[in-house]
């Protein structure tokens, strides 16, 4: 037998962490499965073979040895075997958004029958630690190679991370991403990738050997998925070259420059009129000629296809093939190009050097991944087996990371902690308490356990009594009556309520921000009957409007919890009853319901006050929030402040001898291209942070730090993240966090043209209430 996937029943416990561990120590021992498919073991001695020689040669080698019809057969997701040359088939298509993931290429129904599953991404993000982040990625890396070895993959070419901007907050796959910040994005884009690929967190980039490979997507500005009969195969973003250049393409800039990605996949939607994967453009001046990508691109699964049958930008077939390959598009999720392709050569539309070009970048991936090194268990990651599966320091990081990642929203009266010693019973009230499926979000693999919110919370209180109240998060079937019964009787009250994937994912948005069918009616009516202001927990990728609840004395305590992973039940209790101290941040504005009057499909992020557009995330909306970016409570109180001695910015740098530019309004800016980067690194100073954690528990707490303009004119944001650091602090301790701040990186906006220029006059720098200026005068 193999690992299993676990779901913990409810029993008293003395320490529920003792509890997990025993449970994991009786998981049956992994078998062994027969080794991965493999090239260039005896007899082959092709030059393709030869390590010695540069992969890039090795590559070119092997390309040259294929018949045409095998060269086309290679340029789908699915690649038969070439069995002359001794080349096994490969699946490119592999998911690892926050673990190994089911997909084409993963089997995970043999010996090996589980993997870590980490929260969803958007609750990881939460916890502004890319330390975290990036040991996530390693884990993810190694795991995915221990299944490679143990024979249960076809490929180890993952499709994560997802980076798109979270830029409405009825979009179904924002749970997917980091938020709404291009820079805390692109941040977790780098780390991440970095750690699944096997790179350091800094540093040099290995451009020879990958643990596994990791694919930014959705390359770019793809946010819908079907809004009011729109679908995001149809969708022609509108998007101005400003946007584009400051909020749309940095997260894919960070992927490919600070990242190192080896993939890159080019979405469904179109921009200004082209299709993403037929854009020249993008794909081979910005991503590979201004960014230096070296990697493969890949298809979003059927784009090619879309681009005839459905966009109607190709007129034939054969013209969609041309379009994606001249762009720059390497391997197609689908079989369009296969199919397609022989007539594309024989119409004349591509020619054999169109295709060997994506071959080159396709086979370039897989020797990077030693699968043309003959037996990879004498490899460099061969010694990784199934016993790095699920091990247990892998599983104390995903506990850590709902732990960390869980946002306190409201805590009047300081509510929680809940007193082990005190709560004699306690109600479990919602559909999301006791469901173990929903903990885990989209695009994810069997976890090695599974913990609801309800069998953790019956650990800590032996009077847990569970009522659901309604059928599901659409609640459109409820029992209220019973909910309000029990909830009266009980020392405290929990609800459990939220989103499902109903309601958020692929393919499905949401029309409307507040929570779905009956589930206010039910929150409410439970407050009223309690005994004591009872404790909202909402379980959910996108934000909701729970402006009731914020505002109901009879709501104590709200905690946002994402979809939390395999050890999310443990990390809510622990919160709840003050074994762990909330210190999340949240990654989206969380918008009132008003705010859906806004189209879905207007891509502009900054506001058009004339017209009522309010414009989109904290950089540049103007209207009503529910809560903001970077909100968060805490069990205790901190203070941020700015050491002078360590903090060094030149009070005013001269403009002397840059061309000015005028605005339309008259504002004067500089291009940063014209500063130079010579000049640009004379220009970094240190920001010396000064954190105390005033008490009464210890925490890990999120520094922020901002930048602000004197006023949002020009198309500036009202305030930009530009860094973010996690510290632990004990009670009363003193912690000094740095940060290097880069004018022309940190100080710099997008005009309307996309160039990037520093506006003369002030710029202010803030952490918490406190800030410094520092001016750039002519």
């Amino acid at each position: 037998m193999g690992r299993r996937t676990h779901v913990v029943q409810a029993a008293a416990a003395p320490a529920l962490l003792l509890v997990l561990v025993q449970l994991l120590a009786s998981t049956s021992p992994v078998a062994v499965a027969a080794g991965p498919p493999f090239s260039c073991g005896a007899p082959f001695s092709a030059p393709f073979c030869d390590r010695k020689l540069p992969i890039e040669q090795r590559a070119g080698d092997l390309v040259s040895k294929l018949t045409l019809e095998e060269k086309i057969s290679q340029l789908g997701d699915e690649s038969p075997a070439v069995a002359r040359l001794g080349v096994p088939a490969y699946k490119w298509w592999s998911e690892a958004l926050h673990g190994v993931g089911w997909s084409k290429g993963i089997h995970l129904n043999g010996p090996i029958r589980a993997v870590t599953s980490f929260p969803q991404v958007i609750l990881t993000a939460a916890s502004f630690n890319p330390q975290l982040w990036y040991r996530i990625g390693r884990v993810i890396g190694t795991e995915a190679r221990a299944v490679y070895n143990n024979g249960q993959a076809e490929g180890l070419t993952f499709w994560a991370p997802n980076i798109n901007v979270f830029r409405d907050p009825r979009w179904g796959r924002g749970q997917e991403t980091p938020g709404e910040d291009p820079t805390m994005t692109g941040k977790y884009a780098a780390v991440f990738v970095r750690g699944v690929q096997g790179y350091g967190m800094a540093g040099p980039i290995n451009t020879s050997d990958l643990e596994a490979s990791a694919c930014c997507k959705h390359f770019t500005a793809y946010d819908l998925e079907n809004w009011k009969g729109v679908t995001r195969f149809s969708f022609d973003a509108k998007v101005t070259a400003q946007d584009l250049a400051d909020t749309y393409n940095p997260p894919f800039k960070s992927c490919v420059e600070d990242g190192g990605a080896s993939g890159i996949m080019c979405s469904y939607n179109r921009v200004n009129g082209v299709p993403t994967c037929a854009d020249q453009n993008l794909l081979t001046k910005t991503a590979r000629g201004d960014w230096g990508f070296n990697g493969y691109i890949a298809s979003d699964c059927d784009a090619v296809a879309i681009i005839h049958d459905v966009q109607g930008y190709a007129k034939e077939p054969e013209d969609a093939v041309a379009d994606v390959l001249k762009a720059g598009m390497d391997m197609n999720c689908g079989g369009y190009v296969q199919t397609h392709g022989l007539s594309a050569i024989q119409k004349g539309k591509i020619t054999e050097r169109d295709i060997d070009r994506a071959l080159h970048n396709l086979f370039t991936i897989r020797m990077r991944l030693g699968l043309f090194n003959g037996n990879p268990k004498h490899n460099r990651y061969g010694n990784i087996g199934a016993d790095q599966v699920c091990k247990q320091k892998h599983q104390n990081l995903a506990l850590q990371a709902a732990q960390d990642g869980i946002v306190l929203l409201k805590n009047d009266a300081n509510t929680l902690p809940l007193s082990k010693s005190r709560v004699s019973s306690i109600a479990v009230i919602g559909h999301n308490a006791n469901d173990a499926t929903l903990l885990r979000g989209n695009y994810f693999g069997p976890p090695c356990i599974y913990v609801t919110p309800l069998q953790a919370l019956q650990w800590y209180v032996k009077d847990a009594r569970f009522v659901a109240g309604c059928n599901a998060a659409v609640c459109n079937v409820s029992n209220i009556g019973e909910a309000v019964h029990v909830a009266s009787s009980a020392f405290n009250v929990v609800l459990f309520m939220g989103l499902d994937q109903n309601q958020e994912r692929e393919e499905v948005d949401r029309l409307e921000l507040g929570l779905p069918g009956m589930q206010e009616t039910l929150i409410n009516s439970v407050a009223d009957a309690a005994k004591k202001p009872v404790i909202l927990v909402l379980l959910c990728g996108g934000p909701v409007d729970v402006t009731f609840a914020k505002y109901n004395p009879k709501i104590g305590a709200i905690l946002w919890a994402g979809y939390p992973g395999q050890a999310g039940g443990i990390a809510i209790a622990q919160v709840l009853f003050g074994e762990h101290n909330p210190g999340g941040r949240l990654p989206v504005t969380w918008y009132p319901k008003e705010f859906t009057a806004v189209p879905m499909t207007d891509m502009r992020m900054r506001a058009d006050p004339p017209t009522g557009y309010p414009g989109r995330t904290y950089r540049f909306y103007k209207g009503n929030t529910v809560y903001n970016f970077g909100y968060g409570l805490s069990y205790s109180k901190y203070s941020h402040s700015f050491v002078s001695k360590g903090t060094k910015p030149p009070s005013m740098v001269s403009t002397d001898g840059l061309k000015a530019i005028e605005s339309a309004a008259g504002a004067v800016s500089y291009d940063v291209e014209e500063i130079g980067a010579e000049a640009c690194d004379k220009l970094k100073f240190p920001a010396l942070v000064r954190v105390q954690n005033h008490g009464p528990m210890d925490g890990r707490h999120p520094v922020l730090l901002f930048l602000r303009w004197p006023n949002a004119t020009d198309g500036r944001p009202a305030s930009q993240l530009i860094g973010f650091e996690s510290v632990h602090l004990k009670a009363a301790q003193v912690a000094h966090v740095e940060f290097e701040v880069s004018p022309c990186n940190h100080f710099s906006r997008a005009a309307e043209n996309g160039r990037k220029v520093i506006d003369q006059g002030s710029h202010f720098v803030g952490v918490g209430e406190d800030e410094f200026e520092m001016s750039f005068m002519a």
